[in-house]
């Protein structure tokens, strides 16, 4: 019994969603829920590293992992994962954010084996070759110029953010700054992949045709025998309360301006951030909303306006952005985006409203449920961001308790002058 509960704690939820839970000897999170339906799995590995990890001089670092990852390791060599992931019937992708990465993978059931073996290989053994690390250097490059230089909405979403936060690390971008991504130093990068791709760091996931007991055997074989490291130091700096509206201006070769108005909002743990959700499908999501209605439909003054806050661990960002229609002036749309934010501060909205602002919400919620995919990750999620796996079915009740008073009181409270940073890219020359 000793020795079974070091190598693993298993717990099972009684509840319908037969989810199980398991920790493995060197601190790997394994969650589990078998789905029989169709034969395929989707395997995910959340790692608890992102760009608020990083510092001055390494930005960019966790982005540039997400390719590295893809480049050879022991036994499969460079493009091989990809191959052999291929082969066997299978895709997969990666993504990195501020909070984590995320790398995804989704196949028939009869690769279980082999992609166990693979993604234990790049986690234990991941290669460092100096040519292929320059390689992956320059098209990360490549994709910042593609995503940030040359696209006016990455440029501009880029300096916002620079402005909006001073000195918690959501000041800089995910895929770094340019001088940094020269200068990473194989030091750097062996330092930071052991940190922050430890097994004791990730929470994996599986969903789909298996068996608990298949998915365990595995994961002691191909997983388990992976040392644990010291993980990432403790993200110490918070952002100081904004005490005046900062503006600032882009000016680029565009065919039309843009605008970005954020204002600070709590992390994603913090009871106002599912009011601050729904507030954002009232304002701007769908042809109904308030926004869309009055700058899209009705006047009409702009192209498109929306408005989101996305799930963080540290108070981040909600970010109004409006692309104004040709000849009108960024400064009629900002009034209007004011107007209707002081609307929803100044009266309570009806019932109505509310409730389809919340059947929205569940809509997306329960739609994203259906999937296998769906599902690896909001578990994966939830875990690392709330703490919790098991708020991905119970989030209903978070929702249907928000009254029209929350709306009201959080409009208040977060969107007001001294709160916000807007952003104008101006069009500049051909």
């Amino acid at each position: 019994m000793r020795c079974f509960t070091a190598l693993l704690f298993i717990s099972v939820l009684a509840n319908s969603q037969n989810v199980q839970t398991a920790t493995l000897a060197n601190g790997m999170k394994v969650i589990i829920q078998e789905d029989h339906n169709i034969p395929n799995v989707a395997m995910y590995f959340f790692y608890k590293i992102g760009s608020r990890n990083e510092r001055p001089g390494i930005t960019g670092i966790s982005h540039f992992f997400e390719h590295m990852m893809f480049n050879g390791a022991k036994k499969y060599g460079p493009k091989q994962f990809d191959r052999e992931m291929e082969k066997a019937g299978g895709n997969n992708n990666a993504s990195t954010g501020e909070d984590l990465t995320t790398y995804t993978d989704w196949f028939p059931s009869s690769a279980l084996e082999l992609m166990f073996d693979m993604e234990g290989d790049r986690i234990r053994d991941l290669s460092f070759d100096p040519k292929m690390v320059q390689s992956e250097r320059g098209v990360v490059y490549s994709e910042r110029r593609t995503s940030v230089d040359n696209s006016n909405f990455g440029i501009l979403y880029e300096q916002m953010h620079a402005a909006a936060f001073i000195a918690h690390p959501y000041h800089w971008p995910v895929i770094g700054w340019p001088s940094d991504i020269e200068a990473w130093t194989q030091e750097d990068l062996k330092d930071y992949f052991a940190i922050g791709y430890a097994p004791n760091n990730c929470t994996m996931v599986v969903v789909g045709d298996v068996t608990v007991a298949r998915v365990m055997e595995l994961a002691k074989k191909y997983i388990e025998p992976i040392p644990r490291h010291d993980p990432p130091p403790p993200v110490r700096t918070k952002e100081p309360e904004q005490l005046g509206e900062r503006r600032l201006v882009v000016k680029k070769a565009a065919q039309l301006p843009i605008q970005m108005i954020a204002y600070h909002v709590p992390e994603a743990k913090n009871p106002d951030a599912v009011v601050l959700d729904l507030a954002a499908m009232i304002l701007s999501t769908g042809q109904s909303s308030r926004l869309y209605k009055r700058m899209v439909d009705e006047e009409p003054l702009a192209l498109s306006v929306n408005g989101r806050a996305g799930d963080a661990l540290d108070p981040t960002l909600m970010i109004f952005t409006i692309q104004p229609r040709n000849g009108v002036d960024p400064a009629r749309t900002e009034k209007v985006l004011y107007e209707e934010l002081e609307r929803l501060q100044s009266t309570e909205i009806s019932a109505r409203e509310l409730q389809k602002a919340k059947n929205q919400l569940l809509t997306q919620h329960y739609r994203q449920l259906k999937t296998i995919a769906g599902r690896a990750q909001l578990l994966g999620h939830y875990d690392v961001i709330f703490g919790d796996y098991t708020k991905a079915f119970t989030i209903d009740k978070d929702f249907e308790a928000v009254t029209a008073a929350d709306i009201q009181r959080v409009a208040k409270k977060y969107f007001t002058e001294k709160n916000r940073t807007v952003a104008t890219l101006i069009p500049e020359g051909k």
